[in-house]
């Protein structure tokens, strides 16, 4: 599945300490290590207005990369640090860590709802209401799903959709435990106040039948 995994793009780093780490900051670069998957530690440079956009983009610390540096395999690595300037709160240094096919990680997986033309609620101008755009999910790194699909089919006005309604991967699990909210079919506008108006009239003709009745006593 790397052609549903971003791209993170790097280069060798020549030399490691702080002198080297300096040089390539001046350069324009980040620079980082990536470490772990049994193979000796690489220092790497990354572009700094590549690695901007990524964290820009949000869950730079859950998200899955195909790191690619030349003249280097490409790996699926994940973000364990990002050390920032305390002043400006800009990248100085990251920690990558390299990922076995076998290996668990906690993800955030996009939801995909279908077969909304199927919907009897959403027909009838019911609202879809998403709670949860997308799921985390503990997953293996050699079978990350692209999505997780809700089927609309049948959904009426009021049905509540559930995680455990939803088919996950083989091998993958909610990180949470209990039997979270995906989205709901709630009723239009127009028929949540009409429901409102009927019951503010119950209330009146009840309240008048009262007064009638106090009346009659007296």
């Amino acid at each position: 599945m790397a052609d549903r995994i971003p791209d993170l793009h790097a280069e060798v780093r020549a030399g490691t300490g702080k002198g080297a780490a300096r040089k390539a900051r001046r350069e324009g670069y980040v620079p980082g290590i990536v470490y772990g998957g049994g193979i000796d530690p690489l220092p790497i440079n990354i572009p700094f207005n590549a690695l901007i956009r990524h964290l820009r983009a949000g869950r730079f610390l859950s998200t899955l990369f195909n790191l690619k540096v030349e003249g280097h395999d490409d790996v699926r690595v994940i973000c364990r640090n990002v050390q920032r300037d305390v002043v400006k709160d800009l990248p100085t240094h990251v920690d990558l860590m390299r990922l076995r096919r076998t290996t668990r990680i906690a993800l955030y997986i996009p939801v995909e709802f279908v077969n909304e033309e199927e919907a009897p609620g959403l027909r009838r101008g019911g609202v879809l209401t998403v709670v949860r755009p997308e799921v985390e999910l503990s997953v293996i790194a050699g079978d990350i799903p692209e999505k997780l699909v809700v089927n609309l089919s049948g959904k009426d006005v009021g049905d509540v959709i559930h995680i455990s309604e939803v088919a996950l991967p083989e091998g993958a699990r909610p990180t949470v435990e209990r039997d979270f909210v995906i989205a709901n079919i709630s009723a239009p506008s127009a028929l949540r106040g009409a429901a409102a108006g009927d019951e503010d009239a119950e209330e009146a003709d009840d309240a008048a039948e009262g007064e009638g009745a106090g009346a009659t006593g007296e």
